[in-house]
């Protein structure tokens, strides 16, 4: 049971007095050299509580427990193994409209997507558990006589995850359960400002028969812990999600030490509109690619590349769909999007429309800070017009609800446009022709490619990832997860001659 000392504070929500949430060192959970505080982006009035921070002795004391209780999971039989990742999906499925109501409070997404977030989370942990009896090795003859071969894959030994905000359970969960699925321990380091869906996946992780110390919560900065984590020669691999420079930054600590690293970083995601494109399903699939989430998706329809044969016929629906969006409170009903994350958010999505003004683009609508009834970190999603593709909105990963569209005259111009980018995450076309959707589909440089439905939501029986900037490391999700948690052991048997 985890134990958490009451602070005189009642919240809006009438969710009983505000605690103090630990860390889980080295199977306890204990306070940390410091707390931090987490409030509703919806409502900063709404306290959701105070988060523990983990000192650099916990991480150590942590790490070198995870070590001692990996050896024991691995040798857990594949059907105990297996029954510790269904319960945990289980769970999380039982309980998404109660821990989907808390992601939304604290990370700011329409509650329709919190719930949906957690249920999703729970069938990675049930596919995982399934592929728990799927381990299968091969095997081979040698060259040489009478000899044969056995390849399997072995745990790689102790992960550091590292996971984003912006889905703080699904992305967590997507790491977490092939993880563990392949024999590994988990140490993980969620991202400050969404704390309190991680301690809630991380008491029902931890409520699993698992050996003490299997899997650890370490809450802290970057800064410290993040860093000290990623440059400590006890971690065997680092399967890390966020930004370009911090990915790079990882990377480079990581080989210091030869540390395995997977990393999904940024995008600058296109959908392209063609002229012979359903103009309604075109339109329906920009807004909710662009601005699903508030936009702080790294899958997130960020550029329009719309044919100009169609493009005032677009962006005339575009535009009146993006105004009929209903701005308001993660967990008011109606509300089609949420507030951004943080303030330093905000202000950074709102210092890229100033960018983009200054660039030439033209603000259509939106990119503006709201007043609402509650004080929250509001904004109006936005779209850019006349825009070209080498100015900086169209270059960097703004993650706002900011989306710009550009004019192009043809099918082979679109395409250009689509791979002109230093990223390769998503993309996307809208099209009735097969010719040129299954075009698109072998020649768009990235990691995923859709056809007539949104650059944002994927599955997760199938690989995940992209090129360029926005990936580094084998692919997430499905089977091609066990690239990145798992390395191969191949042993040659001599069994001589039957007597």
């Amino acid at each position: 049971m985890r134990i958490a000392k009451s602070i005189l504070c009642q919240t809006n929500f009438d969710v009983g007095p505000i605690v103090t949430n630990l860390n889980l060192i080295a199977g306890e959970w204990l306070a940390g050299e410091s707390e931090i505080e987490n409030r509703n982006p919806s409502d900063l009035s709404d306290l959701i509580g105070h988060f523990a921070q983990a000192n650099a002795d916990q991480l150590e004391a942590t790490l070198d427990q995870a070590r001692i209780a990996q050896a024991e999971w691995a040798a857990y039989g594949l059907e105990r193994k297996q029954a510790v990742l269904m319960n945990i999906g289980t769970e999380l499925m039982a309980r998404a409209e109660e821990l989907g109501t808390l992601l939304s409070r604290e990370e700011g997404k329409p509650l329709a997507e919190g719930k949906g977030e957690v249920y999703r989370a729970g069938q990675f942990f049930t596919y995982y558990a399934a592929e728990c009896l799927r381990q299968i090795g091969e095997n081979a003859d040698s060259v040489r006589p009478d000899i044969e071969i056995d390849v399997r894959r072995e745990a790689v030994g102790v992960v550091a995850v590292i996971s984003p905000w912006n889905f703080p359970t699904a992305t967590a969960s997507w790491k977490i359960a092939p993880a563990l699925c392949y024999g590994n321990a988990v140490v993980w380091k969620p991202a400050n400002i969404t704390p309190a869906s991680a301690v809630a996946l991380t008491e029902i992780i931890n409520r699993q028969d698992i050996p003490k110390g299997l899997f650890s919560l370490v809450m802290g900065s970057g800064r410290s812990i993040g860093q000290r984590l990623v440059e400590s020669p006890k971690v065997n691999a680092i399967s890390f999600t966020g930004s370009v420079p911090v990915g790079k930054g990882i990377a480079a600590a990581a080989i210091q030490n030869l540390t395995k690293v997977q990393m999904e970083m940024g995008s600058k995601n296109a959908l392209a509109v063609m002229d012979d494109a359903d103009l309604d399903l075109a339109v329906s699939l920009a807004l909710g690619g662009a601005f699903g989430g508030t936009g702080q998706k790294c899958t997130a329809s960020s550029r329009l590349v719309v044919h100009a044969a169609v493009h005032d016929a677009f962006v005339e629906k575009l535009v009146a769909g993006t105004q009929a969006m209903k701005v308001g409170h993660a967990l008011a009903e109606g509300t089609q999007m949420g507030p951004v994350v943080s303030e330093q958010q905000l202000a950074e999505n709102l210092a890229y429309v100033d960018l983009g003004k200054s660039e030439g683009a033209e603000l259509a609508c939106g990119g503006q800070r709201l007043e609402m009834p509650q004080d929250g970190y509001y904004m109006s999603p936005g779209v850019f017009l006349n825009t070209t593709n080498d100015m900086r909105i169209n270059r960097e990963e703004m993650f706002a609800p900011l989306t710009s569209v550009i004019k192009v005259g043809s099918y082979d111009e679109a395409l250009a446009t689509v791979n002109d980018t230093n990223f390769g995450l998503t993309s996307g076309i809208v099209t009735q022709s097969l010719a040129r959707a299954t075009h698109f589909r072998r020649n768009a440089r990235t990691g995923v490619v859709t056809v007539n439905l949104p650059t944002a939501g994927t599955d997760y029986h199938v690989p995940f990832g992209g090129r360029g900037d926005s990936s580094y490391g084998p692919r997430e999700q499905g089977k091609a997860a066990a690239e990145f948690y798992t390395t191969v052991k191949t042993a040659y048997i001599s069994a001589g001659k039957p007597m």
